[in-house]
């Protein structure tokens, strides 16, 4: 028997074949071609998972269920709303069921997927409360608890990304001023150094940037960092600090045994990960006692793919 994963992002979607360890046996992708709309792309990753059939020579009999991870929250009525994929609203659980009805289908948030599966195989495994933050253009989360995702009554229980942790200098996308993800994500950390930058703050960055600030990257702002430039500490200083309060809030509030850091600003992981664990404690209330141990993501890009095939097909 084996399971189906389906990532599906702003730019492309990927599909993987698993065995029941939650190994990939294979991946298939195709772009996310959203100007077509809603049900186009829904064609699509049906035609992406018969491809995986097809190239593995299995039988749909023999796949348990097929999940799918989305940027979104999904609704109590399956409905999907999603900027970076222009849906308003869209039938997503009823016309995965409908395209699909020979499976079972689930479906969760990505970080939400992300989370379960480094909950199940990966830096999380072994712990019975999980939290996983997805550093990236903006921040997400997913909170495992005795093995099954958390979402809360409504379906919104994993946005920790929009925490309102402190005042910033430009409003969230969500309309909201201070939320998690303007603090700590790779947009974040862009924006509060472009700002430096422009008041005229001496720095390598510009170098690496060739004078061109629509070059400036996270990454960049890191490998400043690396190298001493007082802008680049500047920035990650302040990006840690936001990060410890919004890691201290998780804290208070779930008390988990895990928090796992994943997405691309994690690759900077020691970096993010030094001296941490000293800044978060700052903020918890009870700082001498033991607290959630924190840790890099290991399961990378791939991650979506897995959590989604081990997901479970909820009651209607």
């Amino acid at each position: 028997m084996y399971r189906i994963g389906v990532d599906i992002g702003g730019t492309g979607i990927q599909a993987g074949l698993l065995n029941l360890d939650g190994q990939i046996i294979c991946k298939k992708e195709c772009i996310t071609d959203v100007k077509s709309g809603f049900r186009s792309v829904m064609q699509d990753i049906r035609k992406l998972v018969d491809t995986l059939l097809e190239a593995n020579e299995v039988l749909p009999s023999q796949i348990e269920l097929i999940g799918f991870g989305v940027p979104s929250f999904i609704n109590k009525k399956g409905q999907v709303t999603c900027v970076n994929l222009n849906w308003h609203e869209e039938n997503f659980i009823p016309t995965l069921k409908a395209i699909f009805p020979e499976f079972k289908v689930a479906a969760e948030n990505d970080a939400t997927v992300a989370a379960l599966a480094e909950a199940k195989f990966g830096s999380m495994r072994g712990y019975s409360y999980a939290v996983m933050l997805t550093l990236g253009t903006g921040v997400g989360g997913g909170i495992i608890i005795n093995g099954s995702p958390f979402v809360g009554a409504h379906g919104m229980g994993s946005e920790i990304g929009h925490m309102v942790i402190g005042k910033n200098d430009f409003d969230c996308k969500c309309g909201n001023n201070g939320c998690f993800e303007t603090f700590c994500s790779a947009t974040g950390i862009v924006k509060y150094t472009k700002n430096l930058l422009m008041d005229g703050e001496k720095s390598r960055l510009m170098a690496l940037c060739k004078g061109d600030l629509k070059r400036l990257s996270a990454k960049k702002v890191f490998d400043a960092y690396r190298h001493k430039d007082v802008v680049a500490i500047k920035s990650i200083q302040r990006f840690k600090q936001y990060l410890a309060i919004g890691i201290a809030n998780i804290i208070n509030s779930i008390d988990p045994h895990i928090i796992a850091i994943g997405g691309g600003v994690s690759r900077a992981g020691d970096i993010i990960l030094d001296g941490l664990e000293d800044e978060v404690r700052k903020y918890i209330l009870y700082k001498n006692e033991e607290i959630a141990k924190i840790v890099v993501a290991t399961l990378g890009n791939e991650a979506g793919i897995i959590g989604a095939a081990f997901l479970e097909e909820k009651e209607s």
